[in-house]
């Protein structure tokens, strides 16, 4: 390999890179609101074949598309890499700058960031994968793998239709020849310590609904307030179903046999978080969270172990009657509550949903109307396999501090990849740094003043270490 051709190819190409990125930014598809579905599939199309990818077609989903595409550089390696082109919605008027700008601005003693919806979470991980590949074309080198992609655009709904993309006769072949697959993230915290992680939660978003649609005892629509005296109310019916989900302290999930399925952190497992917070401030992973104390005033490393293997339900939001200024003396036709289980292993999908409608139909709730909207379980790759190997002597040979971390509490659907029936490793992998997934003024590191913390290219060029490193691999990769 010659790296310092490629490395130049990268420095060569940044301000294309970061234009390629806000580019990208600027064209956000949500699958919540139907935005710019069939725009979202192409653009990321376009972006794959622009890269090196000799072919790239979209792959009806029965919902929003996704996009396969391969690359044979005629290497005996094959590695699958799972992208998201998605976003999550916003507000502009939360946003110090135009959420869809992706406006270049300082962040003391940091460096320089882009600001935009997505920046994290996750076109700015990928598009530093892309520009990998853009420096292998650019400097007329080969890569060392060949490459299989498979990009959705609905997992900010949970991937309701990820495994009908992935089950696509020749999206799945392709996938069976791969040694792993792998989503590009930014792993660093503000002193430049990566991790790596070795699964992720499952998740399972789905609404509640009570009114007029679910029983004839609601009205179907606002009615005067007067009516409580005679008519039941759609929301009282609502927080008295939702009270039952959890125990009285608010947290802890309360479903009928909810816990039978979940597997207990391993001694190993334990071990591993308890390095991850060793190496982390916890007041500077407060201050990001905006509070000041973990449930029950628990200190971090029993706060880390909850964080990491305690299966959550957890109410979104609450809709429901009159929320504007004042009073306005109605009793709502409808009520509804958007919500989503946080699953670990060994729970599954099908599982917690029959367990949720056993548990309501059982308490008389069957005026409350359950609609799972995506989801799916959790994923989990063994830390001794060659595919988790590979990460580790990446960064080792970079200098680069890390940790391993039994899973993310956060979720993609890995799953779909790590089991039956292609059961692959799967992993989440990268340097860099950025913050606000799913919140205001999301950023991502573009130039860092912190030589310990990656910026753009930095990113990109631990990802062509990783490709040769990958192709090391040959048949062992799992």
């Amino acid at each position: 390999m010659n790296r310092e051709q490629l490395e130049k190819a990268v420095t060569a190409r940044h301000d294309l890179t970061v234009k390629a990125l806000q580019d990208w930014i600027a064209l956000p598809t949500i699958a919540a609101e139907g935005r710019n579905v069939a725009e979202g599939a192409e653009y990321m199309r376009r972006l794959a074949l622009d890269a090196g990818f000799q072919q790239a077609r979209i792959v009806p989903s029965g919902g929003v598309p996704g996009v396969f595409a391969t690359l044979d550089a005629g290497a005996p390696v094959t590695l699958g890499i799972y992208f998201m082109y998605d976003v999550k919605q916003f507000d502009p008027a939360e946003w110090s700058s135009p959420p869809l700008e992706g406006r270049l601005v300082e962040r003391r003693g940091e460096g320089t960031a882009l600001m935009g919806r997505g920046a994290i979470n996750q076109k700015g991980p990928e598009m530093a994968f892309l520009a990998a590949l853009h420096a292998f074309k650019a400097s007329g080198r080969k890569l060392p793998v060949n490459l299989v992609l498979v990009a959705e655009g609905e997992e900010e709904i949970a991937s309701p239709n990820f495994p009908t993309i992935v089950a696509d006769p020749e999206v799945a072949a392709a996938l069976k020849k791969t040694v792993g697959v792998f989503i590009p993230t930014s792993s660093q915290d503000a002193q430049g310590n990566a991790g790596i992680t070795l699964g992720a939660k499952g998740a399972v978003e789905f609404q509640l609904i009570v009114g007029g649609e679910t029983s004839d005892k609601y009205p179907k629509s606002d009615v005067h307030s007067s009516n409580h005296a005679r008519i039941e109310s759609p929301a009282w019916r609502l927080v008295k179903a939702l009270d039952t989900l959890v125990a009285a302290d608010g947290h802890t999930p309360a479903i009928d046999g909810w816990f039978e399925n979940v597997q207990p952190l391993t001694p190993r497992q334990k071990e591993l978080i308890a390095q991850r917070v060793a190496s982390t401030n916890e007041a500077e992973v407060k201050k990001a969270l905006g509070v000041g104390r973990w449930i029950g005033n628990e200190d971090y490393l029993t706060s880390s172990y909850r964080f990491l293997s305690q299966p959550t339900v957890n109410i979104q939001g609450l809709v429901s009657g009159y929320t504007g200024v004042g009073g306005k003396t109605v009793l709502p036709g409808r009520a509804e509550a958007k919500l989503e289980f946080r699953l670990v292993p060994n729970m599954t999908k099908d599982e917690v949903v029959t367990k949720l409608k056993a548990h309501l139909a059982k308490r008389g709730f069957d005026d409350v109307k359950v609609v799972v909207s995506g989801g799916y379980g959790p994923n989990q790759t063994d830390e001794n396999s060659a595919f988790i190997q590979a990460q580790k002597r990446v960064f080792d040979r970079a200098g680069i501090k890390y940790t391993l971390s039994p899973r993310n509490a956060g979720s993609w659907p890995g799953v779909v990849f790590n089991g039956a029936p292609l059961n692959l490793p799967t992993g989440q992998f990268g340097i860099g740094r950025g913050n606000g997934a799913h919140a205001p003024n999301e950023w991502f590191l573009i130039t860092s003043t912190n030589p310990k913390v990656a910026g753009l290219d930095e990113a990109t060029m631990l990802y062509v270490d990783y490709l040769y490193e990958i192709a090391k691999l040959g048949g062992s990769g799992r």
